[in-house]
């Protein structure tokens, strides 16, 4: 196929040689199969991200840092500059975020390169060396969706470990590998320490893998893993090896009215964000 404009740069400096065919197209990015040499990998070109809401924003993107004090400035006052840069420091986080976790041994795309707002990556694939589907758009068994989740929440905790919550996970960016579930797109991955929303995003990322394959296996929808999860992390004793329970005794306390608005508003954009998603893929 012709080589799309922003590929034409790698292709050039002889990262790429050639271009295959389009994978994927989102709000978030573009996502190609091309040829590298011997081996076939993906490339993912960002797109400006106009969609996101300000607040969502805000959120990721907390105790982010930046290279001086005049990006700062300029990405608080939204000038163009500030844009541009807070763009670059959003796709930023996913690369950082894959090259940390992969060598974490976490269950990612292996990341190769990032050059000109473009990500080369592995090329997940199925059991036919073919581009392995969403989770989305799997049908599952029981036994299946049990192993399939087990495995995803020790990525979680490998995840938690090495310091990183996703934050926006789900069956739309969980690809079905040959050899198990692989998470996909990091751009709002958070700091689990440094950003005041971790707790909360860690909470969903587990309620949204609990709601999906309890569709399978409807006894996980009884499960409560998420506080489980960040309970141990809080008390420094969090293992990828340790069995959980699914159950958490939850201590009487104060409770807090305006993180449950938040979740409440979260949880109503999440169903509006699966429904959109549900139909552009029908």
């Amino acid at each position: 196929m012709k080589t799309p404009p922003r590929l034409q740069s790698l292709v050039e400096e002889g990262l790429i040689d050639t271009v295959v065919r389009q994978l994927m197209s989102g709000k978030e990015a573009m996502v190609y199969v091309v040829r590298c040499g011997d081996e076939t990998r993906c490339a993912k070109i960002y797109k400006e991200a106009t969609q996101r809401s300000f607040r969502q924003a805000v959120d990721y993107t907390e105790n982010r840092k930046v290279k001086n004090s005049r990006e700062a400035r300029a990405m608080a006052k939204g000038t163009r500059f500030g844009r541009e840069k807070q763009e670059a420091a959003w796709q930023s986080a996913e690369v950082d975020a894959l090259y940390r976790l992969a060598a974490a041994g976490v269950r990612v795309p292996k990341p190769h390169n990032f050059c000109d707002g473009v990500l080369l990556m592995e090329l997940v694939t199925d059991e036919h060396g073919d581009a392995a589907p969403r989770l989305n758009d799997v049908m599952l068994t029981p036994v299946q969706a049990r192993a399939h989740h087990a495995a995803l929440l020790i990525e979680v905790m490998r995840m938690l470990c090495a310091g990183v919550v996703h934050g926006d996970l789900s069956e739309f960016n969980i690809l079905l590998a040959e050899d198990g579930p692989v998470i996909i797109d990091l751009p709002q991955a958070v700091d689990a320490a440094g950003n005041n929303h971790a707790q909360r995003m860690l909470l969903r990322d587990v309620a949204n893998l609990r709601n999906f394959f309890g569709q399978f296996a409807p006894e996980l929808l009884q499960t409560d893993f998420g506080p489980e999860i960040w309970d141990l992390y809080q008390r420094g004793v969090l293992d990828p090896a340790v069995v959980l329970t699914g159950h958490f005794e939850r201590k009487a306390g104060a409770v807090d009215v305006g993180g449950l608005m938040r979740e409440i508003d979260d949880a109503r954009a999440e169903d509006a964000a699966r429904r959109l998603r549900m139909q552009t893929t029908q």
